[in-house]
């Protein structure tokens, strides 16, 4: 047998162990994938485990779990972090409605028991009573906030049914303001794949908002497209202010009542099930359109 011959079957047999070689390493490399992916996705204190004997991938392994410990560690303490915050947010609104009840009821008979120039002072009391009032609703609403990236709960549902439910929700509260709102629903039924507790939130949220703060009427319009839309004239916005409506910590400076927190709330929900949320101003009327 000549040399060539010998070098020849030496390189053959350095391929097959070399090729050999590499499709482990990458059977390894795709378990660590998938069993990194499946870790990231689940709530599961599993680690990583490979079936290669490899030096190298065994190291890498090992510092993926190291790593995998530590980002668990640092998750516990931050769920562990909301809860108590919002334990704390939730103690400290329901502390605040309870004297803030009791001054406007006694507010209430010294009203009835008081001469002209008192009864300035008192109107300036209960407005203020009311200011803090909305502020624990906007503490009330930070909580829930602190909760949103909860797991969803997705299925089917048709949004036609979910809107008319809530907006007859509002009935009483509409008649009480004295709105009459247009309403134009269409006779197409759009279902789409949500979270239909969040999106009941979003279309209470959007509803409570044009309420509290329309000069006028309100439209509520869901189109064929699936674009549903809530339109109300409010003459206090301005173009830059609506830019920053959903900006959790943006307040109107010409009308401190109205917070963007409970906008911001919407926001993130629509956002979560994977739909689309703006807010645009033509003509002093403010337009929130959403597209899931």
């Amino acid at each position: 047998m000549n040399i060539s011959l010998i070098i020849a079957i030496i390189l053959f047999v350095f391929c097959i162990i070399l090729l050999i070689k590499i499709y482990i390493m990458k059977k390894t490399i795709r378990e660590i994938n998938d069993s990194l992916k499946y870790i990231l996705k689940s709530d599961t204190n599993n680690l990583i485990s490979i079936t290669s004997e490899d030096r190298d991938i065994k190291k890498l392994a090992i510092s993926l779990n190291k790593e995998l410990k530590n980002l668990r560690t640092k998750q516990l303490q931050y769920e562990n972090g909301n809860q108590n915050l919002k334990r704390m947010i939730t103690d400290i609104s329901h502390d605040l409605r309870t004297p803030l009840t009791a001054i406007s009821g006694y507010s209430e008979l010294l009203e009835e028991h008081s001469n002209e120039k008192q009864r300035e002072y008192i109107k300036i009391i209960n407005q203020k009573v009311k200011e803090l009032s909305q502020l624990t609703e906007q503490l009330k609403d930070l909580s829930v906030g602190i909760e949103l990236d909860k797991k969803l709960k997705k299925e089917t549902c048709c949004i036609n049914d979910i809107l008319e439910e809530t907006i007859a929700s509002y009935y009483n509260l509409f008649k009480t303001k004295n709105i009459n709102p247009t309403i134009s629903i269409c006779s197409k039924k759009i279902y789409k794949e949500i979270d239909k507790n969040m999106i009941i939130r979003v279309f209470e949220n959007l509803i409570s908002n044009a309420i509290k703060y329309s000069d006028d009427n309100c439209n509520i319009i869901l189109e064929e497209s699936g674009k549903i839309s809530f339109i109300n004239k409010a003459s206090k916005l301005d173009v830059i202010t609506v830019k920053k409506i959903f900006d959790r910590y943006y307040t109107l400076e010409k009308m401190k009542e109205y917070s963007g927190l409970g906008l911001s709330i919407a926001k993130q929900l629509v956002e979560i099930n994977g739909g689309n949320i703006s807010a645009k101003y033509i003509k002093n009327k403010l337009y929130i359109e959403i597209l899931l």
